[in-house]
């Protein structure tokens, strides 16, 4: 590739691009045969105002913090490539290259940490923290915000030094025409919680919203790669996705509220982190959740760390263990033994006789009963896809009569979705609130009701009938138009609100899913559905909500309703029961409200004895109830025995596996006879759910049974992560 590079009282001179460093979906890389030290970023489709950005950035760079070093900090384009065929436009720019680095996870990730730089102790992570916040102070200083920041567009070398890079992204203000070049994208777990479920691309970035990111990779570098949103959810159902947690503001280690969350058990404990430190993430995540002001600035972070890095003491024990002054022992030596005799900063002899590099040894035998319950395991450092499911999935399947199911997987088949065929209606029911129940009206009702009215009916069902097939294949934005259309001919049909409800529902806007069920029920106090639905949208709204409990409340009273017109509402048992465990967590007789949960299980097994998701509830919510019971393996059993009972009617469910595995594997802790029995049943379980969820392409699912094997048989996750690898290249 020909291109043109223009330099300062120069004529232009051609470039042959030939040798590719990578390639993204946006643009490639090119090496400078000429250049040793420059690379080029070349668009695959170059648009003016990428240009007049780029202009921008080029006039105004920022200030290098670690010039001094003769180190790059932030990888800035330095000049514009044109392109050769007369036209001159602007298709890509030069900016430094950056070697010998690797990005940040590599260093805060323990596993990867050991195997590429295992010298590289907890004063390398702190002084990494500093050079970050250095960097993020020249960018602010400049007027710059980072926008998407993220893992991955920040390299860490073997000294501690940090070069932040994919630049062009940011967010760029044009003072002199008065410009913002809005950065279009943005990572969920990195996202403040006044950006969550935002357009990007429709907002101006200001200070605060970087400040939120970087204090997230502070704490990951600090707290062995734990993010501070993290955690072993205590409510029911699967957990929340980051941005529901972020966007309630349920920082897990929160001082000053409640939280459904408790730490994992491989987390660090919070009191490893110096005192100042702690201080300024309250700052961020408690404080800075309504006033977004008051989160720390890079300034403020440099400062603390520095005050943290200067406290820090040297291990006798171990040369490689940094710690606070403020504590008494060193964790490090403590936490090597609590994960089996795996350093998390191994000692020169060790990496010398390569040990570090060695598998984690197995634990012994326990023949003694513990005092306490262990704490169950939960997904470490979860990976959400960019587009996550809402707190129980979000799809809301349409309703068809039982006798009328055996067909979806036909129908679902000549759509293109053969394996979102009755199986996979069945996952999902599990996943979602809502469970192939919404009434699927059909075309012949709409026509004589809109006969009866004296309107037009032909135009109105084939409106409802297109809004209807945009459903079916998931385009819920041409749902919402289509039915919107169809309530414009008839606003009086209380279905249709219901089916758009649903659609609102399905893209996350629940304000609008409710406004619509409200409408609905206003239309017919007789629609069923509609109080069904209604209560489901209330209950995940608690989860955004600062008073969730009368979420809650309001949403069994729409149960109760349903139940008063159609007792036979198997539907509103199951989703009562759902929240009625989930304000057991809170409940000051928790016991209660947990019998009345199974309670509410039991009667929609009893309507409807084939349903795999009153199992799975109850179970789940039998080894809520062995958290806290002097008699926890009679419970664990019983669970299991729901989970053994789900499967049995649907051998497909990922998420049963996972948490059968889960009991499973705490029944092993105790020790005795059946330990290892159980031991291996809880890695087969969990290993099933990784590959079941994967070929469903759960990622939910998946990454949390990933993680838990990661935590159950460390060794084990390398084939699940090069399986993952392997088909994400395909």
């Amino acid at each position: 590739m020909q291109v043109l590079r223009y330099l300062p009282n120069q004529k232009p001179s051609n470039i042959n691009l030939s040798v590719a460093l990578g390639q993204g979906g946006e643009a490639c890389i090119y090496t400078i045969p000429t250049d040793s030290e420059l690379v080029a970023k070349v668009y695959h489709k170059p648009s003016p105002t990428q240009s007049r950005k780029l202009e921008v950035m080029i006039a105004h760079p920022p200030e290098n913090p670690t010039a001094s070093l003769g180190h790059i900090s932030i990888a800035w384009p330095v000049e514009l490539l044109r392109s050769s065929d007369g036209k001159n436009n602007v298709i890509g720019f030069l900016m430094p290259r950056i070697r010998g680095m690797r990005p940040i996870i590599d260093f805060y990730n323990p596993r990867t940490r050991r195997q590429h730089c295992p010298l590289f102790n907890y004063q390398y992570l702190i002084r990494t923290a500093r050079n970050l916040a250095a960097a993020f102070a020249s960018l602010h200083a400049s007027g710059y915000c980072v926008g998407d920041v993220n893992e991955s567009n920040i390299l860490v070398g073997d000294t501690a030094l940090v070069t932040i890079v994919d630049t062009d992204s940011f967010q760029v203000r044009d003072i002199q025409k008065e410009i913002v070049y809005r950065c279009p994208v943005g990572k969920p777990e990195f996202t403040p919680p006044e950006l969550q479920n935002k357009t990007f691309a429709e907002c101006d970035r200001v200070f605060a919203h970087d400040l939120f990111g970087l204090s997230v990779l502070i704490f990951q570098l600090l707290m062995e790669g734990t993010h501070p949103f993290s955690g072993i959810f205590q409510g029911m159902g699967e957990p929340p996705p980051y941005e529901a947690r972020i966007a309630a503001g349920h920082f897990t280690y929160s001082q000053k509220r409640r939280v459904p969350y408790v730490t994992t058990p491989i987390a660090p404990p919070w009191e490893i982190l110096h005192p100042r430190l702690q201080e300024l993430f309250l700052r961020c995540f408690e404080d800075g959740h309504s006033n977004p002001l008051l989160r720390p600035s890079a300034q403020n972070w440099l400062l603390a760390l520095a005050e943290a890095e200067n406290s820090l003491l040297t291990c006798t024990i171990n040369p490689q263990h940094r710690y606070s002054n403020h504590l008494e022992k060193c964790p490090w030596c403590e936490r090597a033994l609590r994960l089996g005799g795996r350093d998390p900063f191994p000692s020169h002899r060790a990496i010398a006789n390569k040990e570090h590099l060695k598998p984690q040894p197995k634990a012994k035998k326990r023949h003694t009963q513990p005092p306490r319950v262990p704490q169950p395991v939960a997904a470490f450092n979860r990976v959400n896809p960019r587009n996550p499911s809402p707190v129980f999935g979000q799809n809301i399947p349409y309703y068809t009569p039982p006798k009328k199911r055996r067909y979806y997987p036909v129908i679902f088949c000549l759509l293109g979705f053969g394996l979102l065929g009755y199986l996979d209606l069945v996952i999902k029911f599990t996943n979602r609130p809502f469970a192939a129940q919404t009434a699927s009206y059909t075309q012949p009702n709409l026509v004589s009701v809109n006969q009866r009215k004296g309107i037009d009916s032909q135009n109105f069902a084939e409106f409802y009938k297109q809004g209807h097939a945009s459903y079916k294949v998931r385009d819920y934005e041409k749902a919402i138009e289509k039915f919107s259309q169809a309530l414009e001919k008839n606003p009086k049909y209380a279905k249709a609100y219901v089916n758009r409800g649903n659609a609102h529902y399905n893209i996350k806007e629940y304000e609008s899913a409710l406004a619509d069920y409200n409408q609905a029920l206003s239309i017919n106090p007789q629609e069923v559905k509609a109080y069904v639905n209604r209560g489901n949208s209330r209950f995940l709204l608690a989860e955004y909500s600062s008073d969730p409990d009368r979420e809650y409340n309001l949403a069994i009273l729409d149960y109760n309703s349903a139940l008063r017109l159609n007792p036979g509402e198997v539907e509103a048992y199951v989703r009562r029961g759902i929240v009625r465990a989930q304000i057991a967590k809170y409940s000051g007789d928790s016991q209660q409200d947990y019998n009345r949960a199974i309670g509410d299980f039991n009667k929609a097994l009893e309507l409807s004895s084939d349903r795999s998701e009153p199992l799975f509830q109850r179970g789940v919510v039998r080894y809520q109830i062995a958290q806290y019971s002097s008699d926890f393996e009679k419970e664990y059993k019983q669970a299991i025995e729901d989970f053994n009972q789900a499967l049995r009617i649907n051998p497909k469910l990922s998420k049963v596996y996972l948490k059968r595995g889960i009991v499973r594997y705490e029944l092993a802790q105790y020790g005795g006879g059946v330990s290892s029995q159980y031991h291996k049943q809880a890695v087969e379980d969990l290993q099933t759910a990784a590959k079941m969820a994967l070929e469903q392409e759960d990622m939910d699912n998946y990454q949390q049974a990933l993680s838990s094997i990661c935590v159950v048989v460390e060794n084990k996750c390398d084939t699940f992560l090069q399986s993952s690898s392997d088909r994400n290249k395909k």
